[in-house]
């Protein structure tokens, strides 16, 4: 078997393993907001969007990124079998998260006045920042833990801590809702970061590096946490700016359309971002810790992201026609029939996920490489255009305008990425790559147009086909470069080993 085979078997493998466990999580994340919708309704889905904001960025802020500059660290040590260096990062990690974690929450209690009235324009949500500041204690702590388990590549364990973290917050959650409604949102918050925490530990716990521990002394100390400490500020400045973001668009909808506006805007960027965007999570939990851990050679890391997004790609494509075929159906089925206000703006966002899907798979480049100055200018350029492109979308043409401006954004993200890892680092796509993408481009855009045929019949009798073409070109090009049936022949002869073995 080529190792460029074994590369995309590799990656469809850990695809379809943390993805399998994500598609209940996600499950979970959808009950959970069908019972925000059914008994909060629009304006309690934006308070808990306005206050989950605020708490990421202060989260993000205190953290310094050290949940994805720690699993570089870990990641790198591991490949390189320098398990000695691994335990003493992972103990490193372990403590820098309590200090950042600690000082995450005296912020938000020493500012949680402040907060309230810059976020809801009055003093009357002081006491919600200064109980869920122990939220940001938790998610901390918790990140630390998880970050082990990536940089180690204990994907079932990464995906079970966050599967049973995520299902027990909703377990505990759906009486609090059910009886208390909108004055459920605070317990809710911080009962499900003290369920992500326990997992978390539990299943970090699992693992085992090194038996002999010994003493960390101060100079090793300040020598690697200097190092994580470095690249995870750089991090910190990229995840601030979007979180900053996205937090002052909805400001700005609160201000100029209202708490309900801004409800729908959260309830459309959910699903992109957290059920369709889903895969870019999925395939980003191995992707990262390899491409880290050969950062320093061009060529093997212009193949890994070319593979990867060639999958990412081709995976992407059929669940956008499904979505635009669709979506009516999983809107009423996720929130209620208030929500459909946000058709027109998913529906034209969903198609910027195809562009998200390659600009995402190239912008890993510059983390791995710990590119920090390119890094943070990259990052401060594409957030002011995409503040600047949300602000006149919502404007212009309101919640159709955002699905416009999403769209518009990845297209842009794209290009300019395109550019900068081209001139920096040499990289770029073979030409089979775009014409696959290119296919994959009008077979998305047509699904988009043919939803405005008025005829329901015609309608969905051609997004059917349209399902069927997106799925069969997807399989055709995978297969190509993996034999699908290969992987099944051999699935199907170990579950009959371990059979007989049993």
């Amino acid at each position: 078997m080529t190792d460029s085979k074994k590369s995309y078997q590799q990656i469809l493998k850990t695809t379809s393993l943390f993805g399998g466990v994500q598609f209940f999580s996600i499950l979970i994340s959808i009950i959970r907001t069908k019972l925000i919708a059914v008994f909060i309704g629009p304006a309690g889905m934006g308070i808990i969007a306005l206050l989950n904001s605020t708490l990421s960025v202060l989260s993000s802020i205190s953290g310094l990124g050290i949940e994805t500059s720690a699993v570089k660290s870990i990641s790198e040590n591991f490949n390189k079998d320098d398990i000695r260096m691994v335990s003493i990062t992972i103990r490193i990690v372990k403590r820098i998260v309590f200090f950042t974690g600690i000082l995450g929450m005296l912020l938000t209690i020493i500012f949680s006045k402040a907060l309230s009235i810059l976020t809801f324009g009055d003093s009357s949500q002081t006491y919600s920042f200064i109980f869920l500041s122990l939220t940001i204690l938790f998610k901390q702590l918790s990140s630390g833990q998880l970050a082990v388990l990536q940089g180690l590549r204990h994907l079932r364990f990464l995906a079970k801590a966050n599967f049973y973290g995520n299902l027990f917050g909703l377990l505990f959650s759906i009486p609090l809702y059910i009886y208390f409604k909108i004055d459920a949102i605070i317990p809710t918050i911080l009962l499900a970061s003290v369920t992500s925490l326990i997992f978390s530990f539990y299943y970090s716990n699992k693992v085992r590096v090194e038996s002999k521990k010994g003493e960390i002394t101060n100079d090793v100390f300040v020598t690697e946490g200097k190092s994580i400490i470095k690249l995870g500020f750089m991090l910190t400045i990229s995840s601030v700016l979007t979180l900053l973001t996205a937090y002052l668009i909805q400001i700005y909808i609160g201000k100029t359309g209202g708490l309900e506006q801004v409800g729908f805007y959260n309830a459309g960027f959910t699903l992109l971002n957290s059920y369709v965007g889903i895969i870019f999570t999925v395939m980003s939990t191995d992707y990262f810790p390899k491409l880290a851990s050969i950062n320093s050679d061009n060529d093997k890391v212009r193949v890994s992201v070319q593979q990867q997004a060639f999958i990412s790609v081709l995976i992407i494509t059929p669940i956008i026609v499904l979505f635009l075929a669709f979506s009516q159906v999983i809107v009423k089925m996720l929130y209620t029939l208030k929500f459909e206000a946000i058709l027109p703006m998913i529906c034209i966002g969903i198609l910027g996920m195809l562009f998200r899907a390659v600009s995402w798979a190239m912008g890993f480049i510059l983390i791995a490489k710990g590119d920090s100055k390119m890094f943070i200018k990259t990052a401060v350029g594409f957030n002011v255009l995409s503040l600047v492109m949300n602000i006149l979308g919502y404007y212009f043409y309101g919640l159709e305008g955002l699905g416009f401006s999403f769209c518009l954004y990845f297209l842009c993200h794209f290009i300019g990425l395109k550019i900068i890892t081209k001139k920096r680092y040499n990289f770029y796509f073979e030409t089979e790559f775009f014409q696959i993408y290119l296919v994959c481009l009008v077979i998305c855009i047509a699904s988009f147009l043919l939803r405005f045929i008025e005829t329901s019949v015609l309608k969905y009798g051609l997004l059917s086909v349209m399902i069927l073409i997106s799925f069969g070109f997807s399989l055709y090009h995978i297969d190509k470069k993996m034999n699908l049936s290969e992987i099944f022949t051999s699935f199907v002869q170990r579950k009959k080993e371990n059979n007989d073995s049993e």
